[in-house]
């Protein structure tokens, strides 16, 4: 298998630089590589310069509004991305809602929701994880009773949702939700689109350990969903559900941002200085560091042997949760060796700076400002999009057969 860039694809990673260094705004970029959370009006901004380019819905076939690029395409512009330090793009409307509903949505739903994601219309987030179902979402309680009225077909939903990130922004929610309390708990399933402004949808914001609002749980009491929200068919939802899972779990990896942080992670080894030698000299620390770069190359090609199988007509299948966990656990490890690198500086950490406010200098390194904050916040990634100990019993199933 040849794992090297055409010429063509090198061309097109010349044109992405290009495009990153022309139409980028240094404030953003700048406040990604200090670590500093975005706005939804920062974000949206992002977007809207993707979308004029046509390059926001890097996943979407052009015949729905993407680019219809290759995966290896899709993969050096996400590289790319990351090492201009450019915001990532919001996950829930684009990368998760848009490859189901060009899956499983009908032509209405497509005609309906797929523009008002490209043009911003919308800020979706995801309904899936419950108290008592996190890993296991097959457990979920959340109630979806289908009835009629003068209005019409609808749902009354019933029911919380926790951990809905950026939940607090967002004017759409996509459920799991049960239709079915008979069925085998992985049947009687069913996605629903809701409108958060719907009446007995109530926000509460979950503040996580390094000060942030990122999280929060959303709680639904009797609220009327039009059953032309339903996605696919009913009781069905399960198989969306891993449908988005999987592909997800592929872009958990976070191979771009990856090899962002090793190039911060060098930049700081060589700036701070350990007994009048650069850390980066420092046997133990190199150590360390060579460790860390040795599995992330090993796990850019693996990412690249995926992405090969997928243009050639496969499916990402057990290699997705192998490259979440692997990913998840190389960032964790960077996110620990910056914070390692800058000592006793990282022991302090600003949420003022974190949120953009008014503070002041940081105290020691650029890097010391947020470090902290980042080794906390990124313990989570571990956890979401399915525990990685829950990744290695699905590995364990379909490639050992246990």
């Amino acid at each position: 298998m040849d794992l090297q860039f055409t010429p063509e694809e090198e061309a097109f990673r010349t044109e992405v630089q290009a495009f990153l260094k022309d139409k980028l705004p240094p404030h953003l970029s700048q406040k990604i590589k200090a670590g500093v959370k975005l706005t939804k009006a920062e974000h949206e901004a992002w977007h809207a310069l993707l979308h004029q380019r046509g390059w926001l819905a890097t996943i979407w076939p052009q015949e729905h509004g993407g680019p219809g690029w290759d995966p290896v395409r899709k993969f050096i512009f996400e590289n790319e991305c990351a090492l201009a330090n450019a915001p990532r793009i919001e996950p829930f409307g684009v990368v998760m809602l848009g490859p189901v509903l060009i899956h499983f949505g009908n032509a209405a739903q497509k005609s309906h929701w797929l523009p008002r994601v490209l043009h911003g219309d919308d800020w979706w987030c995801q309904g899936y994880s419950e108290p008592g179902a996190g890993s296991d979402l097959a457990s979920i309680k959340t109630t979806a009773e289908r009835g009629m009225d003068a209005q019409g077909d609808h749902y009354i939903v019933n029911g919380q949702k926790t951990w809905t990130t950026l939940g607090q922004h967002a004017n759409m929610i996509f459920c799991l939700v049960r239709t079915n309390k008979e069925a085998r708990k992985q049947e009687g399933i069913s996605f629903l689109l809701i409108d958060m402004s719907t009446p007995g949808i109530e926000v509460r914001p979950i503040l996580t350990i390094e000060g942030g609002h990122e999280v929060n749980e959303v709680f639904f009491t009797n609220v009327r969903v039009p059953a032309e929200n339903l996605v696919g068919e009913e009781n069905k939802g399960w198989t969306i559900a891993k449908y988005l899972l999987t592909h997800e779990r592929t872009g958990i990896a976070g191979v771009g941002f990856s090899v962002a942080l090793m190039e911060k992670l060098k930049v700081v080894a060589q700036k701070v200085l350990r007994n009048g030698r650069p850390l980066a000299q420092d046997p133990l620390f190199a150590a360390r560091m060579a460790q860390v770069e040795i599995d992330l190359e090993n796990m850019k090609t693996t990412n690249l042997r995926v992405l090969a199988a997928v243009a050639g007509g496969g499916a990402p299948g057990a290699e997705s949760s192998m490259l979440k966990i692997k990913g998840s656990e190389i960032r964790q490890a960077l996110y620990a060796l910056i914070r390692r690198a800058v000592g006793p500086y990282a022991l302090p950490f600003d949420v003022q700076w974190i949120k953009d406010l008014e503070r002041g200098e940081p105290m020691g390194p650029e890097e010391a400002a947020t470090s902290a904050a980042s080794y906390f916040n990124f313990r989570k990634l571990s956890i979401y999009g399915g525990s990685n100990e829950v990744q290695k019993n699905i590995i364990s199933k379909m490639i050992l057969g246990l």
